[in-house]
């Protein structure tokens, strides 16, 4: 059977190489204008340019984000911007505005177009009538159930591709369309730069008493608009069967180590669907594998639900912290079965740690012995960037992650 693409995100050449790396059919990135993540790193365009051409390399896909809705002063940039990508076009683009879609059907006709969740599509009928103006690929809003992804499947032609967000931050706002940002914080969420004041813990006070702050509670917490973050880690069975060509993880503003054990860990579990969908088991080890990166209290999102109750968040709203990020490797093992790393955070002889591999768990071991570049024994590795001698229970490849064995705080 023909699994779903698993999509991941990129806000940086290293998150993308992590990405592939971890199981990632493809992934989405947006260069410096003109995508909904401003705070990203992002991509200039000769690194889009790069990524283009790994991507092609390796058998795997690249789309850019065009998805802001630019004011007419942006177009003649924008238009600047879409004939420098056509030069190395990407699979497809990411577009949200009717005008930018004409654009990019005139001066980048080599790339797809794919709908972008900001457009809001939530109905057969729509999405019928995007396809028919060039879109290759639906983002379907999230506030759809599973249900009316698989009605919208059964009414709209085979051609046209629907893609779902299955992992990552929620929105409480309709698919990402925001003014909160902007009025607060004068920072449009609408163009990439929104501030996230729906995550601020608000206060409640009288005109009269305006030196009184009185806290806002709802018997689920006092963060009334933040959203838990979605994971559908144990529904793999349910989204392949409602027809998804492309199952999408959010998280451009994330870490490498984020792209790298979400991708691996929906890896595994759609792999493991496509080897026997009738002995599907899902396994406990993916979960705590999710539990592992920042993230807030997971909920299924709207998927069994139209309703709010299991959306909105019923704690503090703060990120549950990741397992630290210890290490990369930036080589194979050697013939002495030592491997060269690059720290990310510090950690010592006789520490426990864990090795994450491709296709599989994080695998635990004690650190027995550390060696600097020059091959001395060293205790610890403190500084930032220090590269070090390590021998692992087994040889890896290039870009294997070490992380701790237990959670960052």
């Amino acid at each position: 059977m023909k699994l779903p693409e698993l999509l991941s995100p990129a806000g940086s050449y290293e998150k993308m190489l992590a990405a592939f790396r971890y199981g990632a059919d493809a992934v989405y990135l947006a260069g410096e204008d003109f995508g909904m993540r401003s705070a990203a790193k992002n991509f200039s365009l000769d690194e889009i340019r790069r990524a283009v051409r790994y991507a092609r390399a390796a058998g795997k896909r690249v789309y850019v984000t065009v998805n802001i809705l630019p004011h007419s002063d942006e177009y003649p940039a924008l238009r600047r911007f879409l004939r420098a990508l056509a030069k190395e076009p990407p699979d497809a683009l990411i577009i949200s505005d009717l005008g930018v879609i004409e654009a990019a059907r005139e001066l980048i006709p080599a790339s797809e177009i794919h709908l972008s969740t900001q457009a809001s599509a939530v109905s057969a009928a729509a999405c019928r009538a995007w396809h028919r103006l060039g879109v290759k690929r639906v983002v379907l809003a999230r506030e759809l159930t599973l249900s009316e992804i698989a009605f919208i499947r059964r009414n709209t032609p085979r051609s046209l591709e629907l893609e779902a967000f299955i992992h990552g931050s929620m929105c409480v706002s309709y698919s990402g369309r925001c003014l909160l940002s902007q009025y607060l914080a004068g920072r449009d969420s609408n163009r990439g730069a929104c501030t996230q004041p729906c995550r601020w813990n608000f206060v409640l006070s009288e005109e009269k008493h305006m030196t009184e702050k009185l806290p806002v509670y709802e018997d689920r917490g006092t963060f009334i608009m933040s959203s838990r973050d979605l994971s559908m880690i144990e529904h793999i069975p349910e989204l392949a069967e409602a027809g998804l060509s492309s199952l999408k993880i959010e998280g451009r503003m994330k870490s490498a180590y984020y792209a790298a054990v979400t991708a691996n860990t929906y890896r595994m579990a759609l792999d493991a669907y496509g080897r026997d969908p009738a002995a599907f088991r899902f396994d406990p080890r993916w979960k705590e594998e999710l539990d592992s990166v920042s993230h807030r209290e997971y909920s299924t999102g709207y998927y069994f639900s139209s309703l709010f109750e299991d959306v909105n968040t019923v704690t503090a709203g703060g990120y549950i912290r990741e397992k630290a990020y210890l290490a990369e490797a930036i080589a194979d093992t050697d013939e002495t079965g030592r491997t060269l790393f690059m720290q990310h955070n510090k950690f010592s002889v006789g520490d426990t740690v864990e090795l994450l591999l491709p296709g599989q768990p994080g695998v635990p071991f004690p650190v027995s012995a550390l060696f600097s570049e020059d091959g001395e024994p060293i205790d610890s590795v403190p500084h930032p960037k220090q590269r070090f001698y390590l021998a692992l229970p087994r040889p890896v490849t290039k870009g294997c992650i070490l992380r701790g064995s237990h959670f960052h705080l």
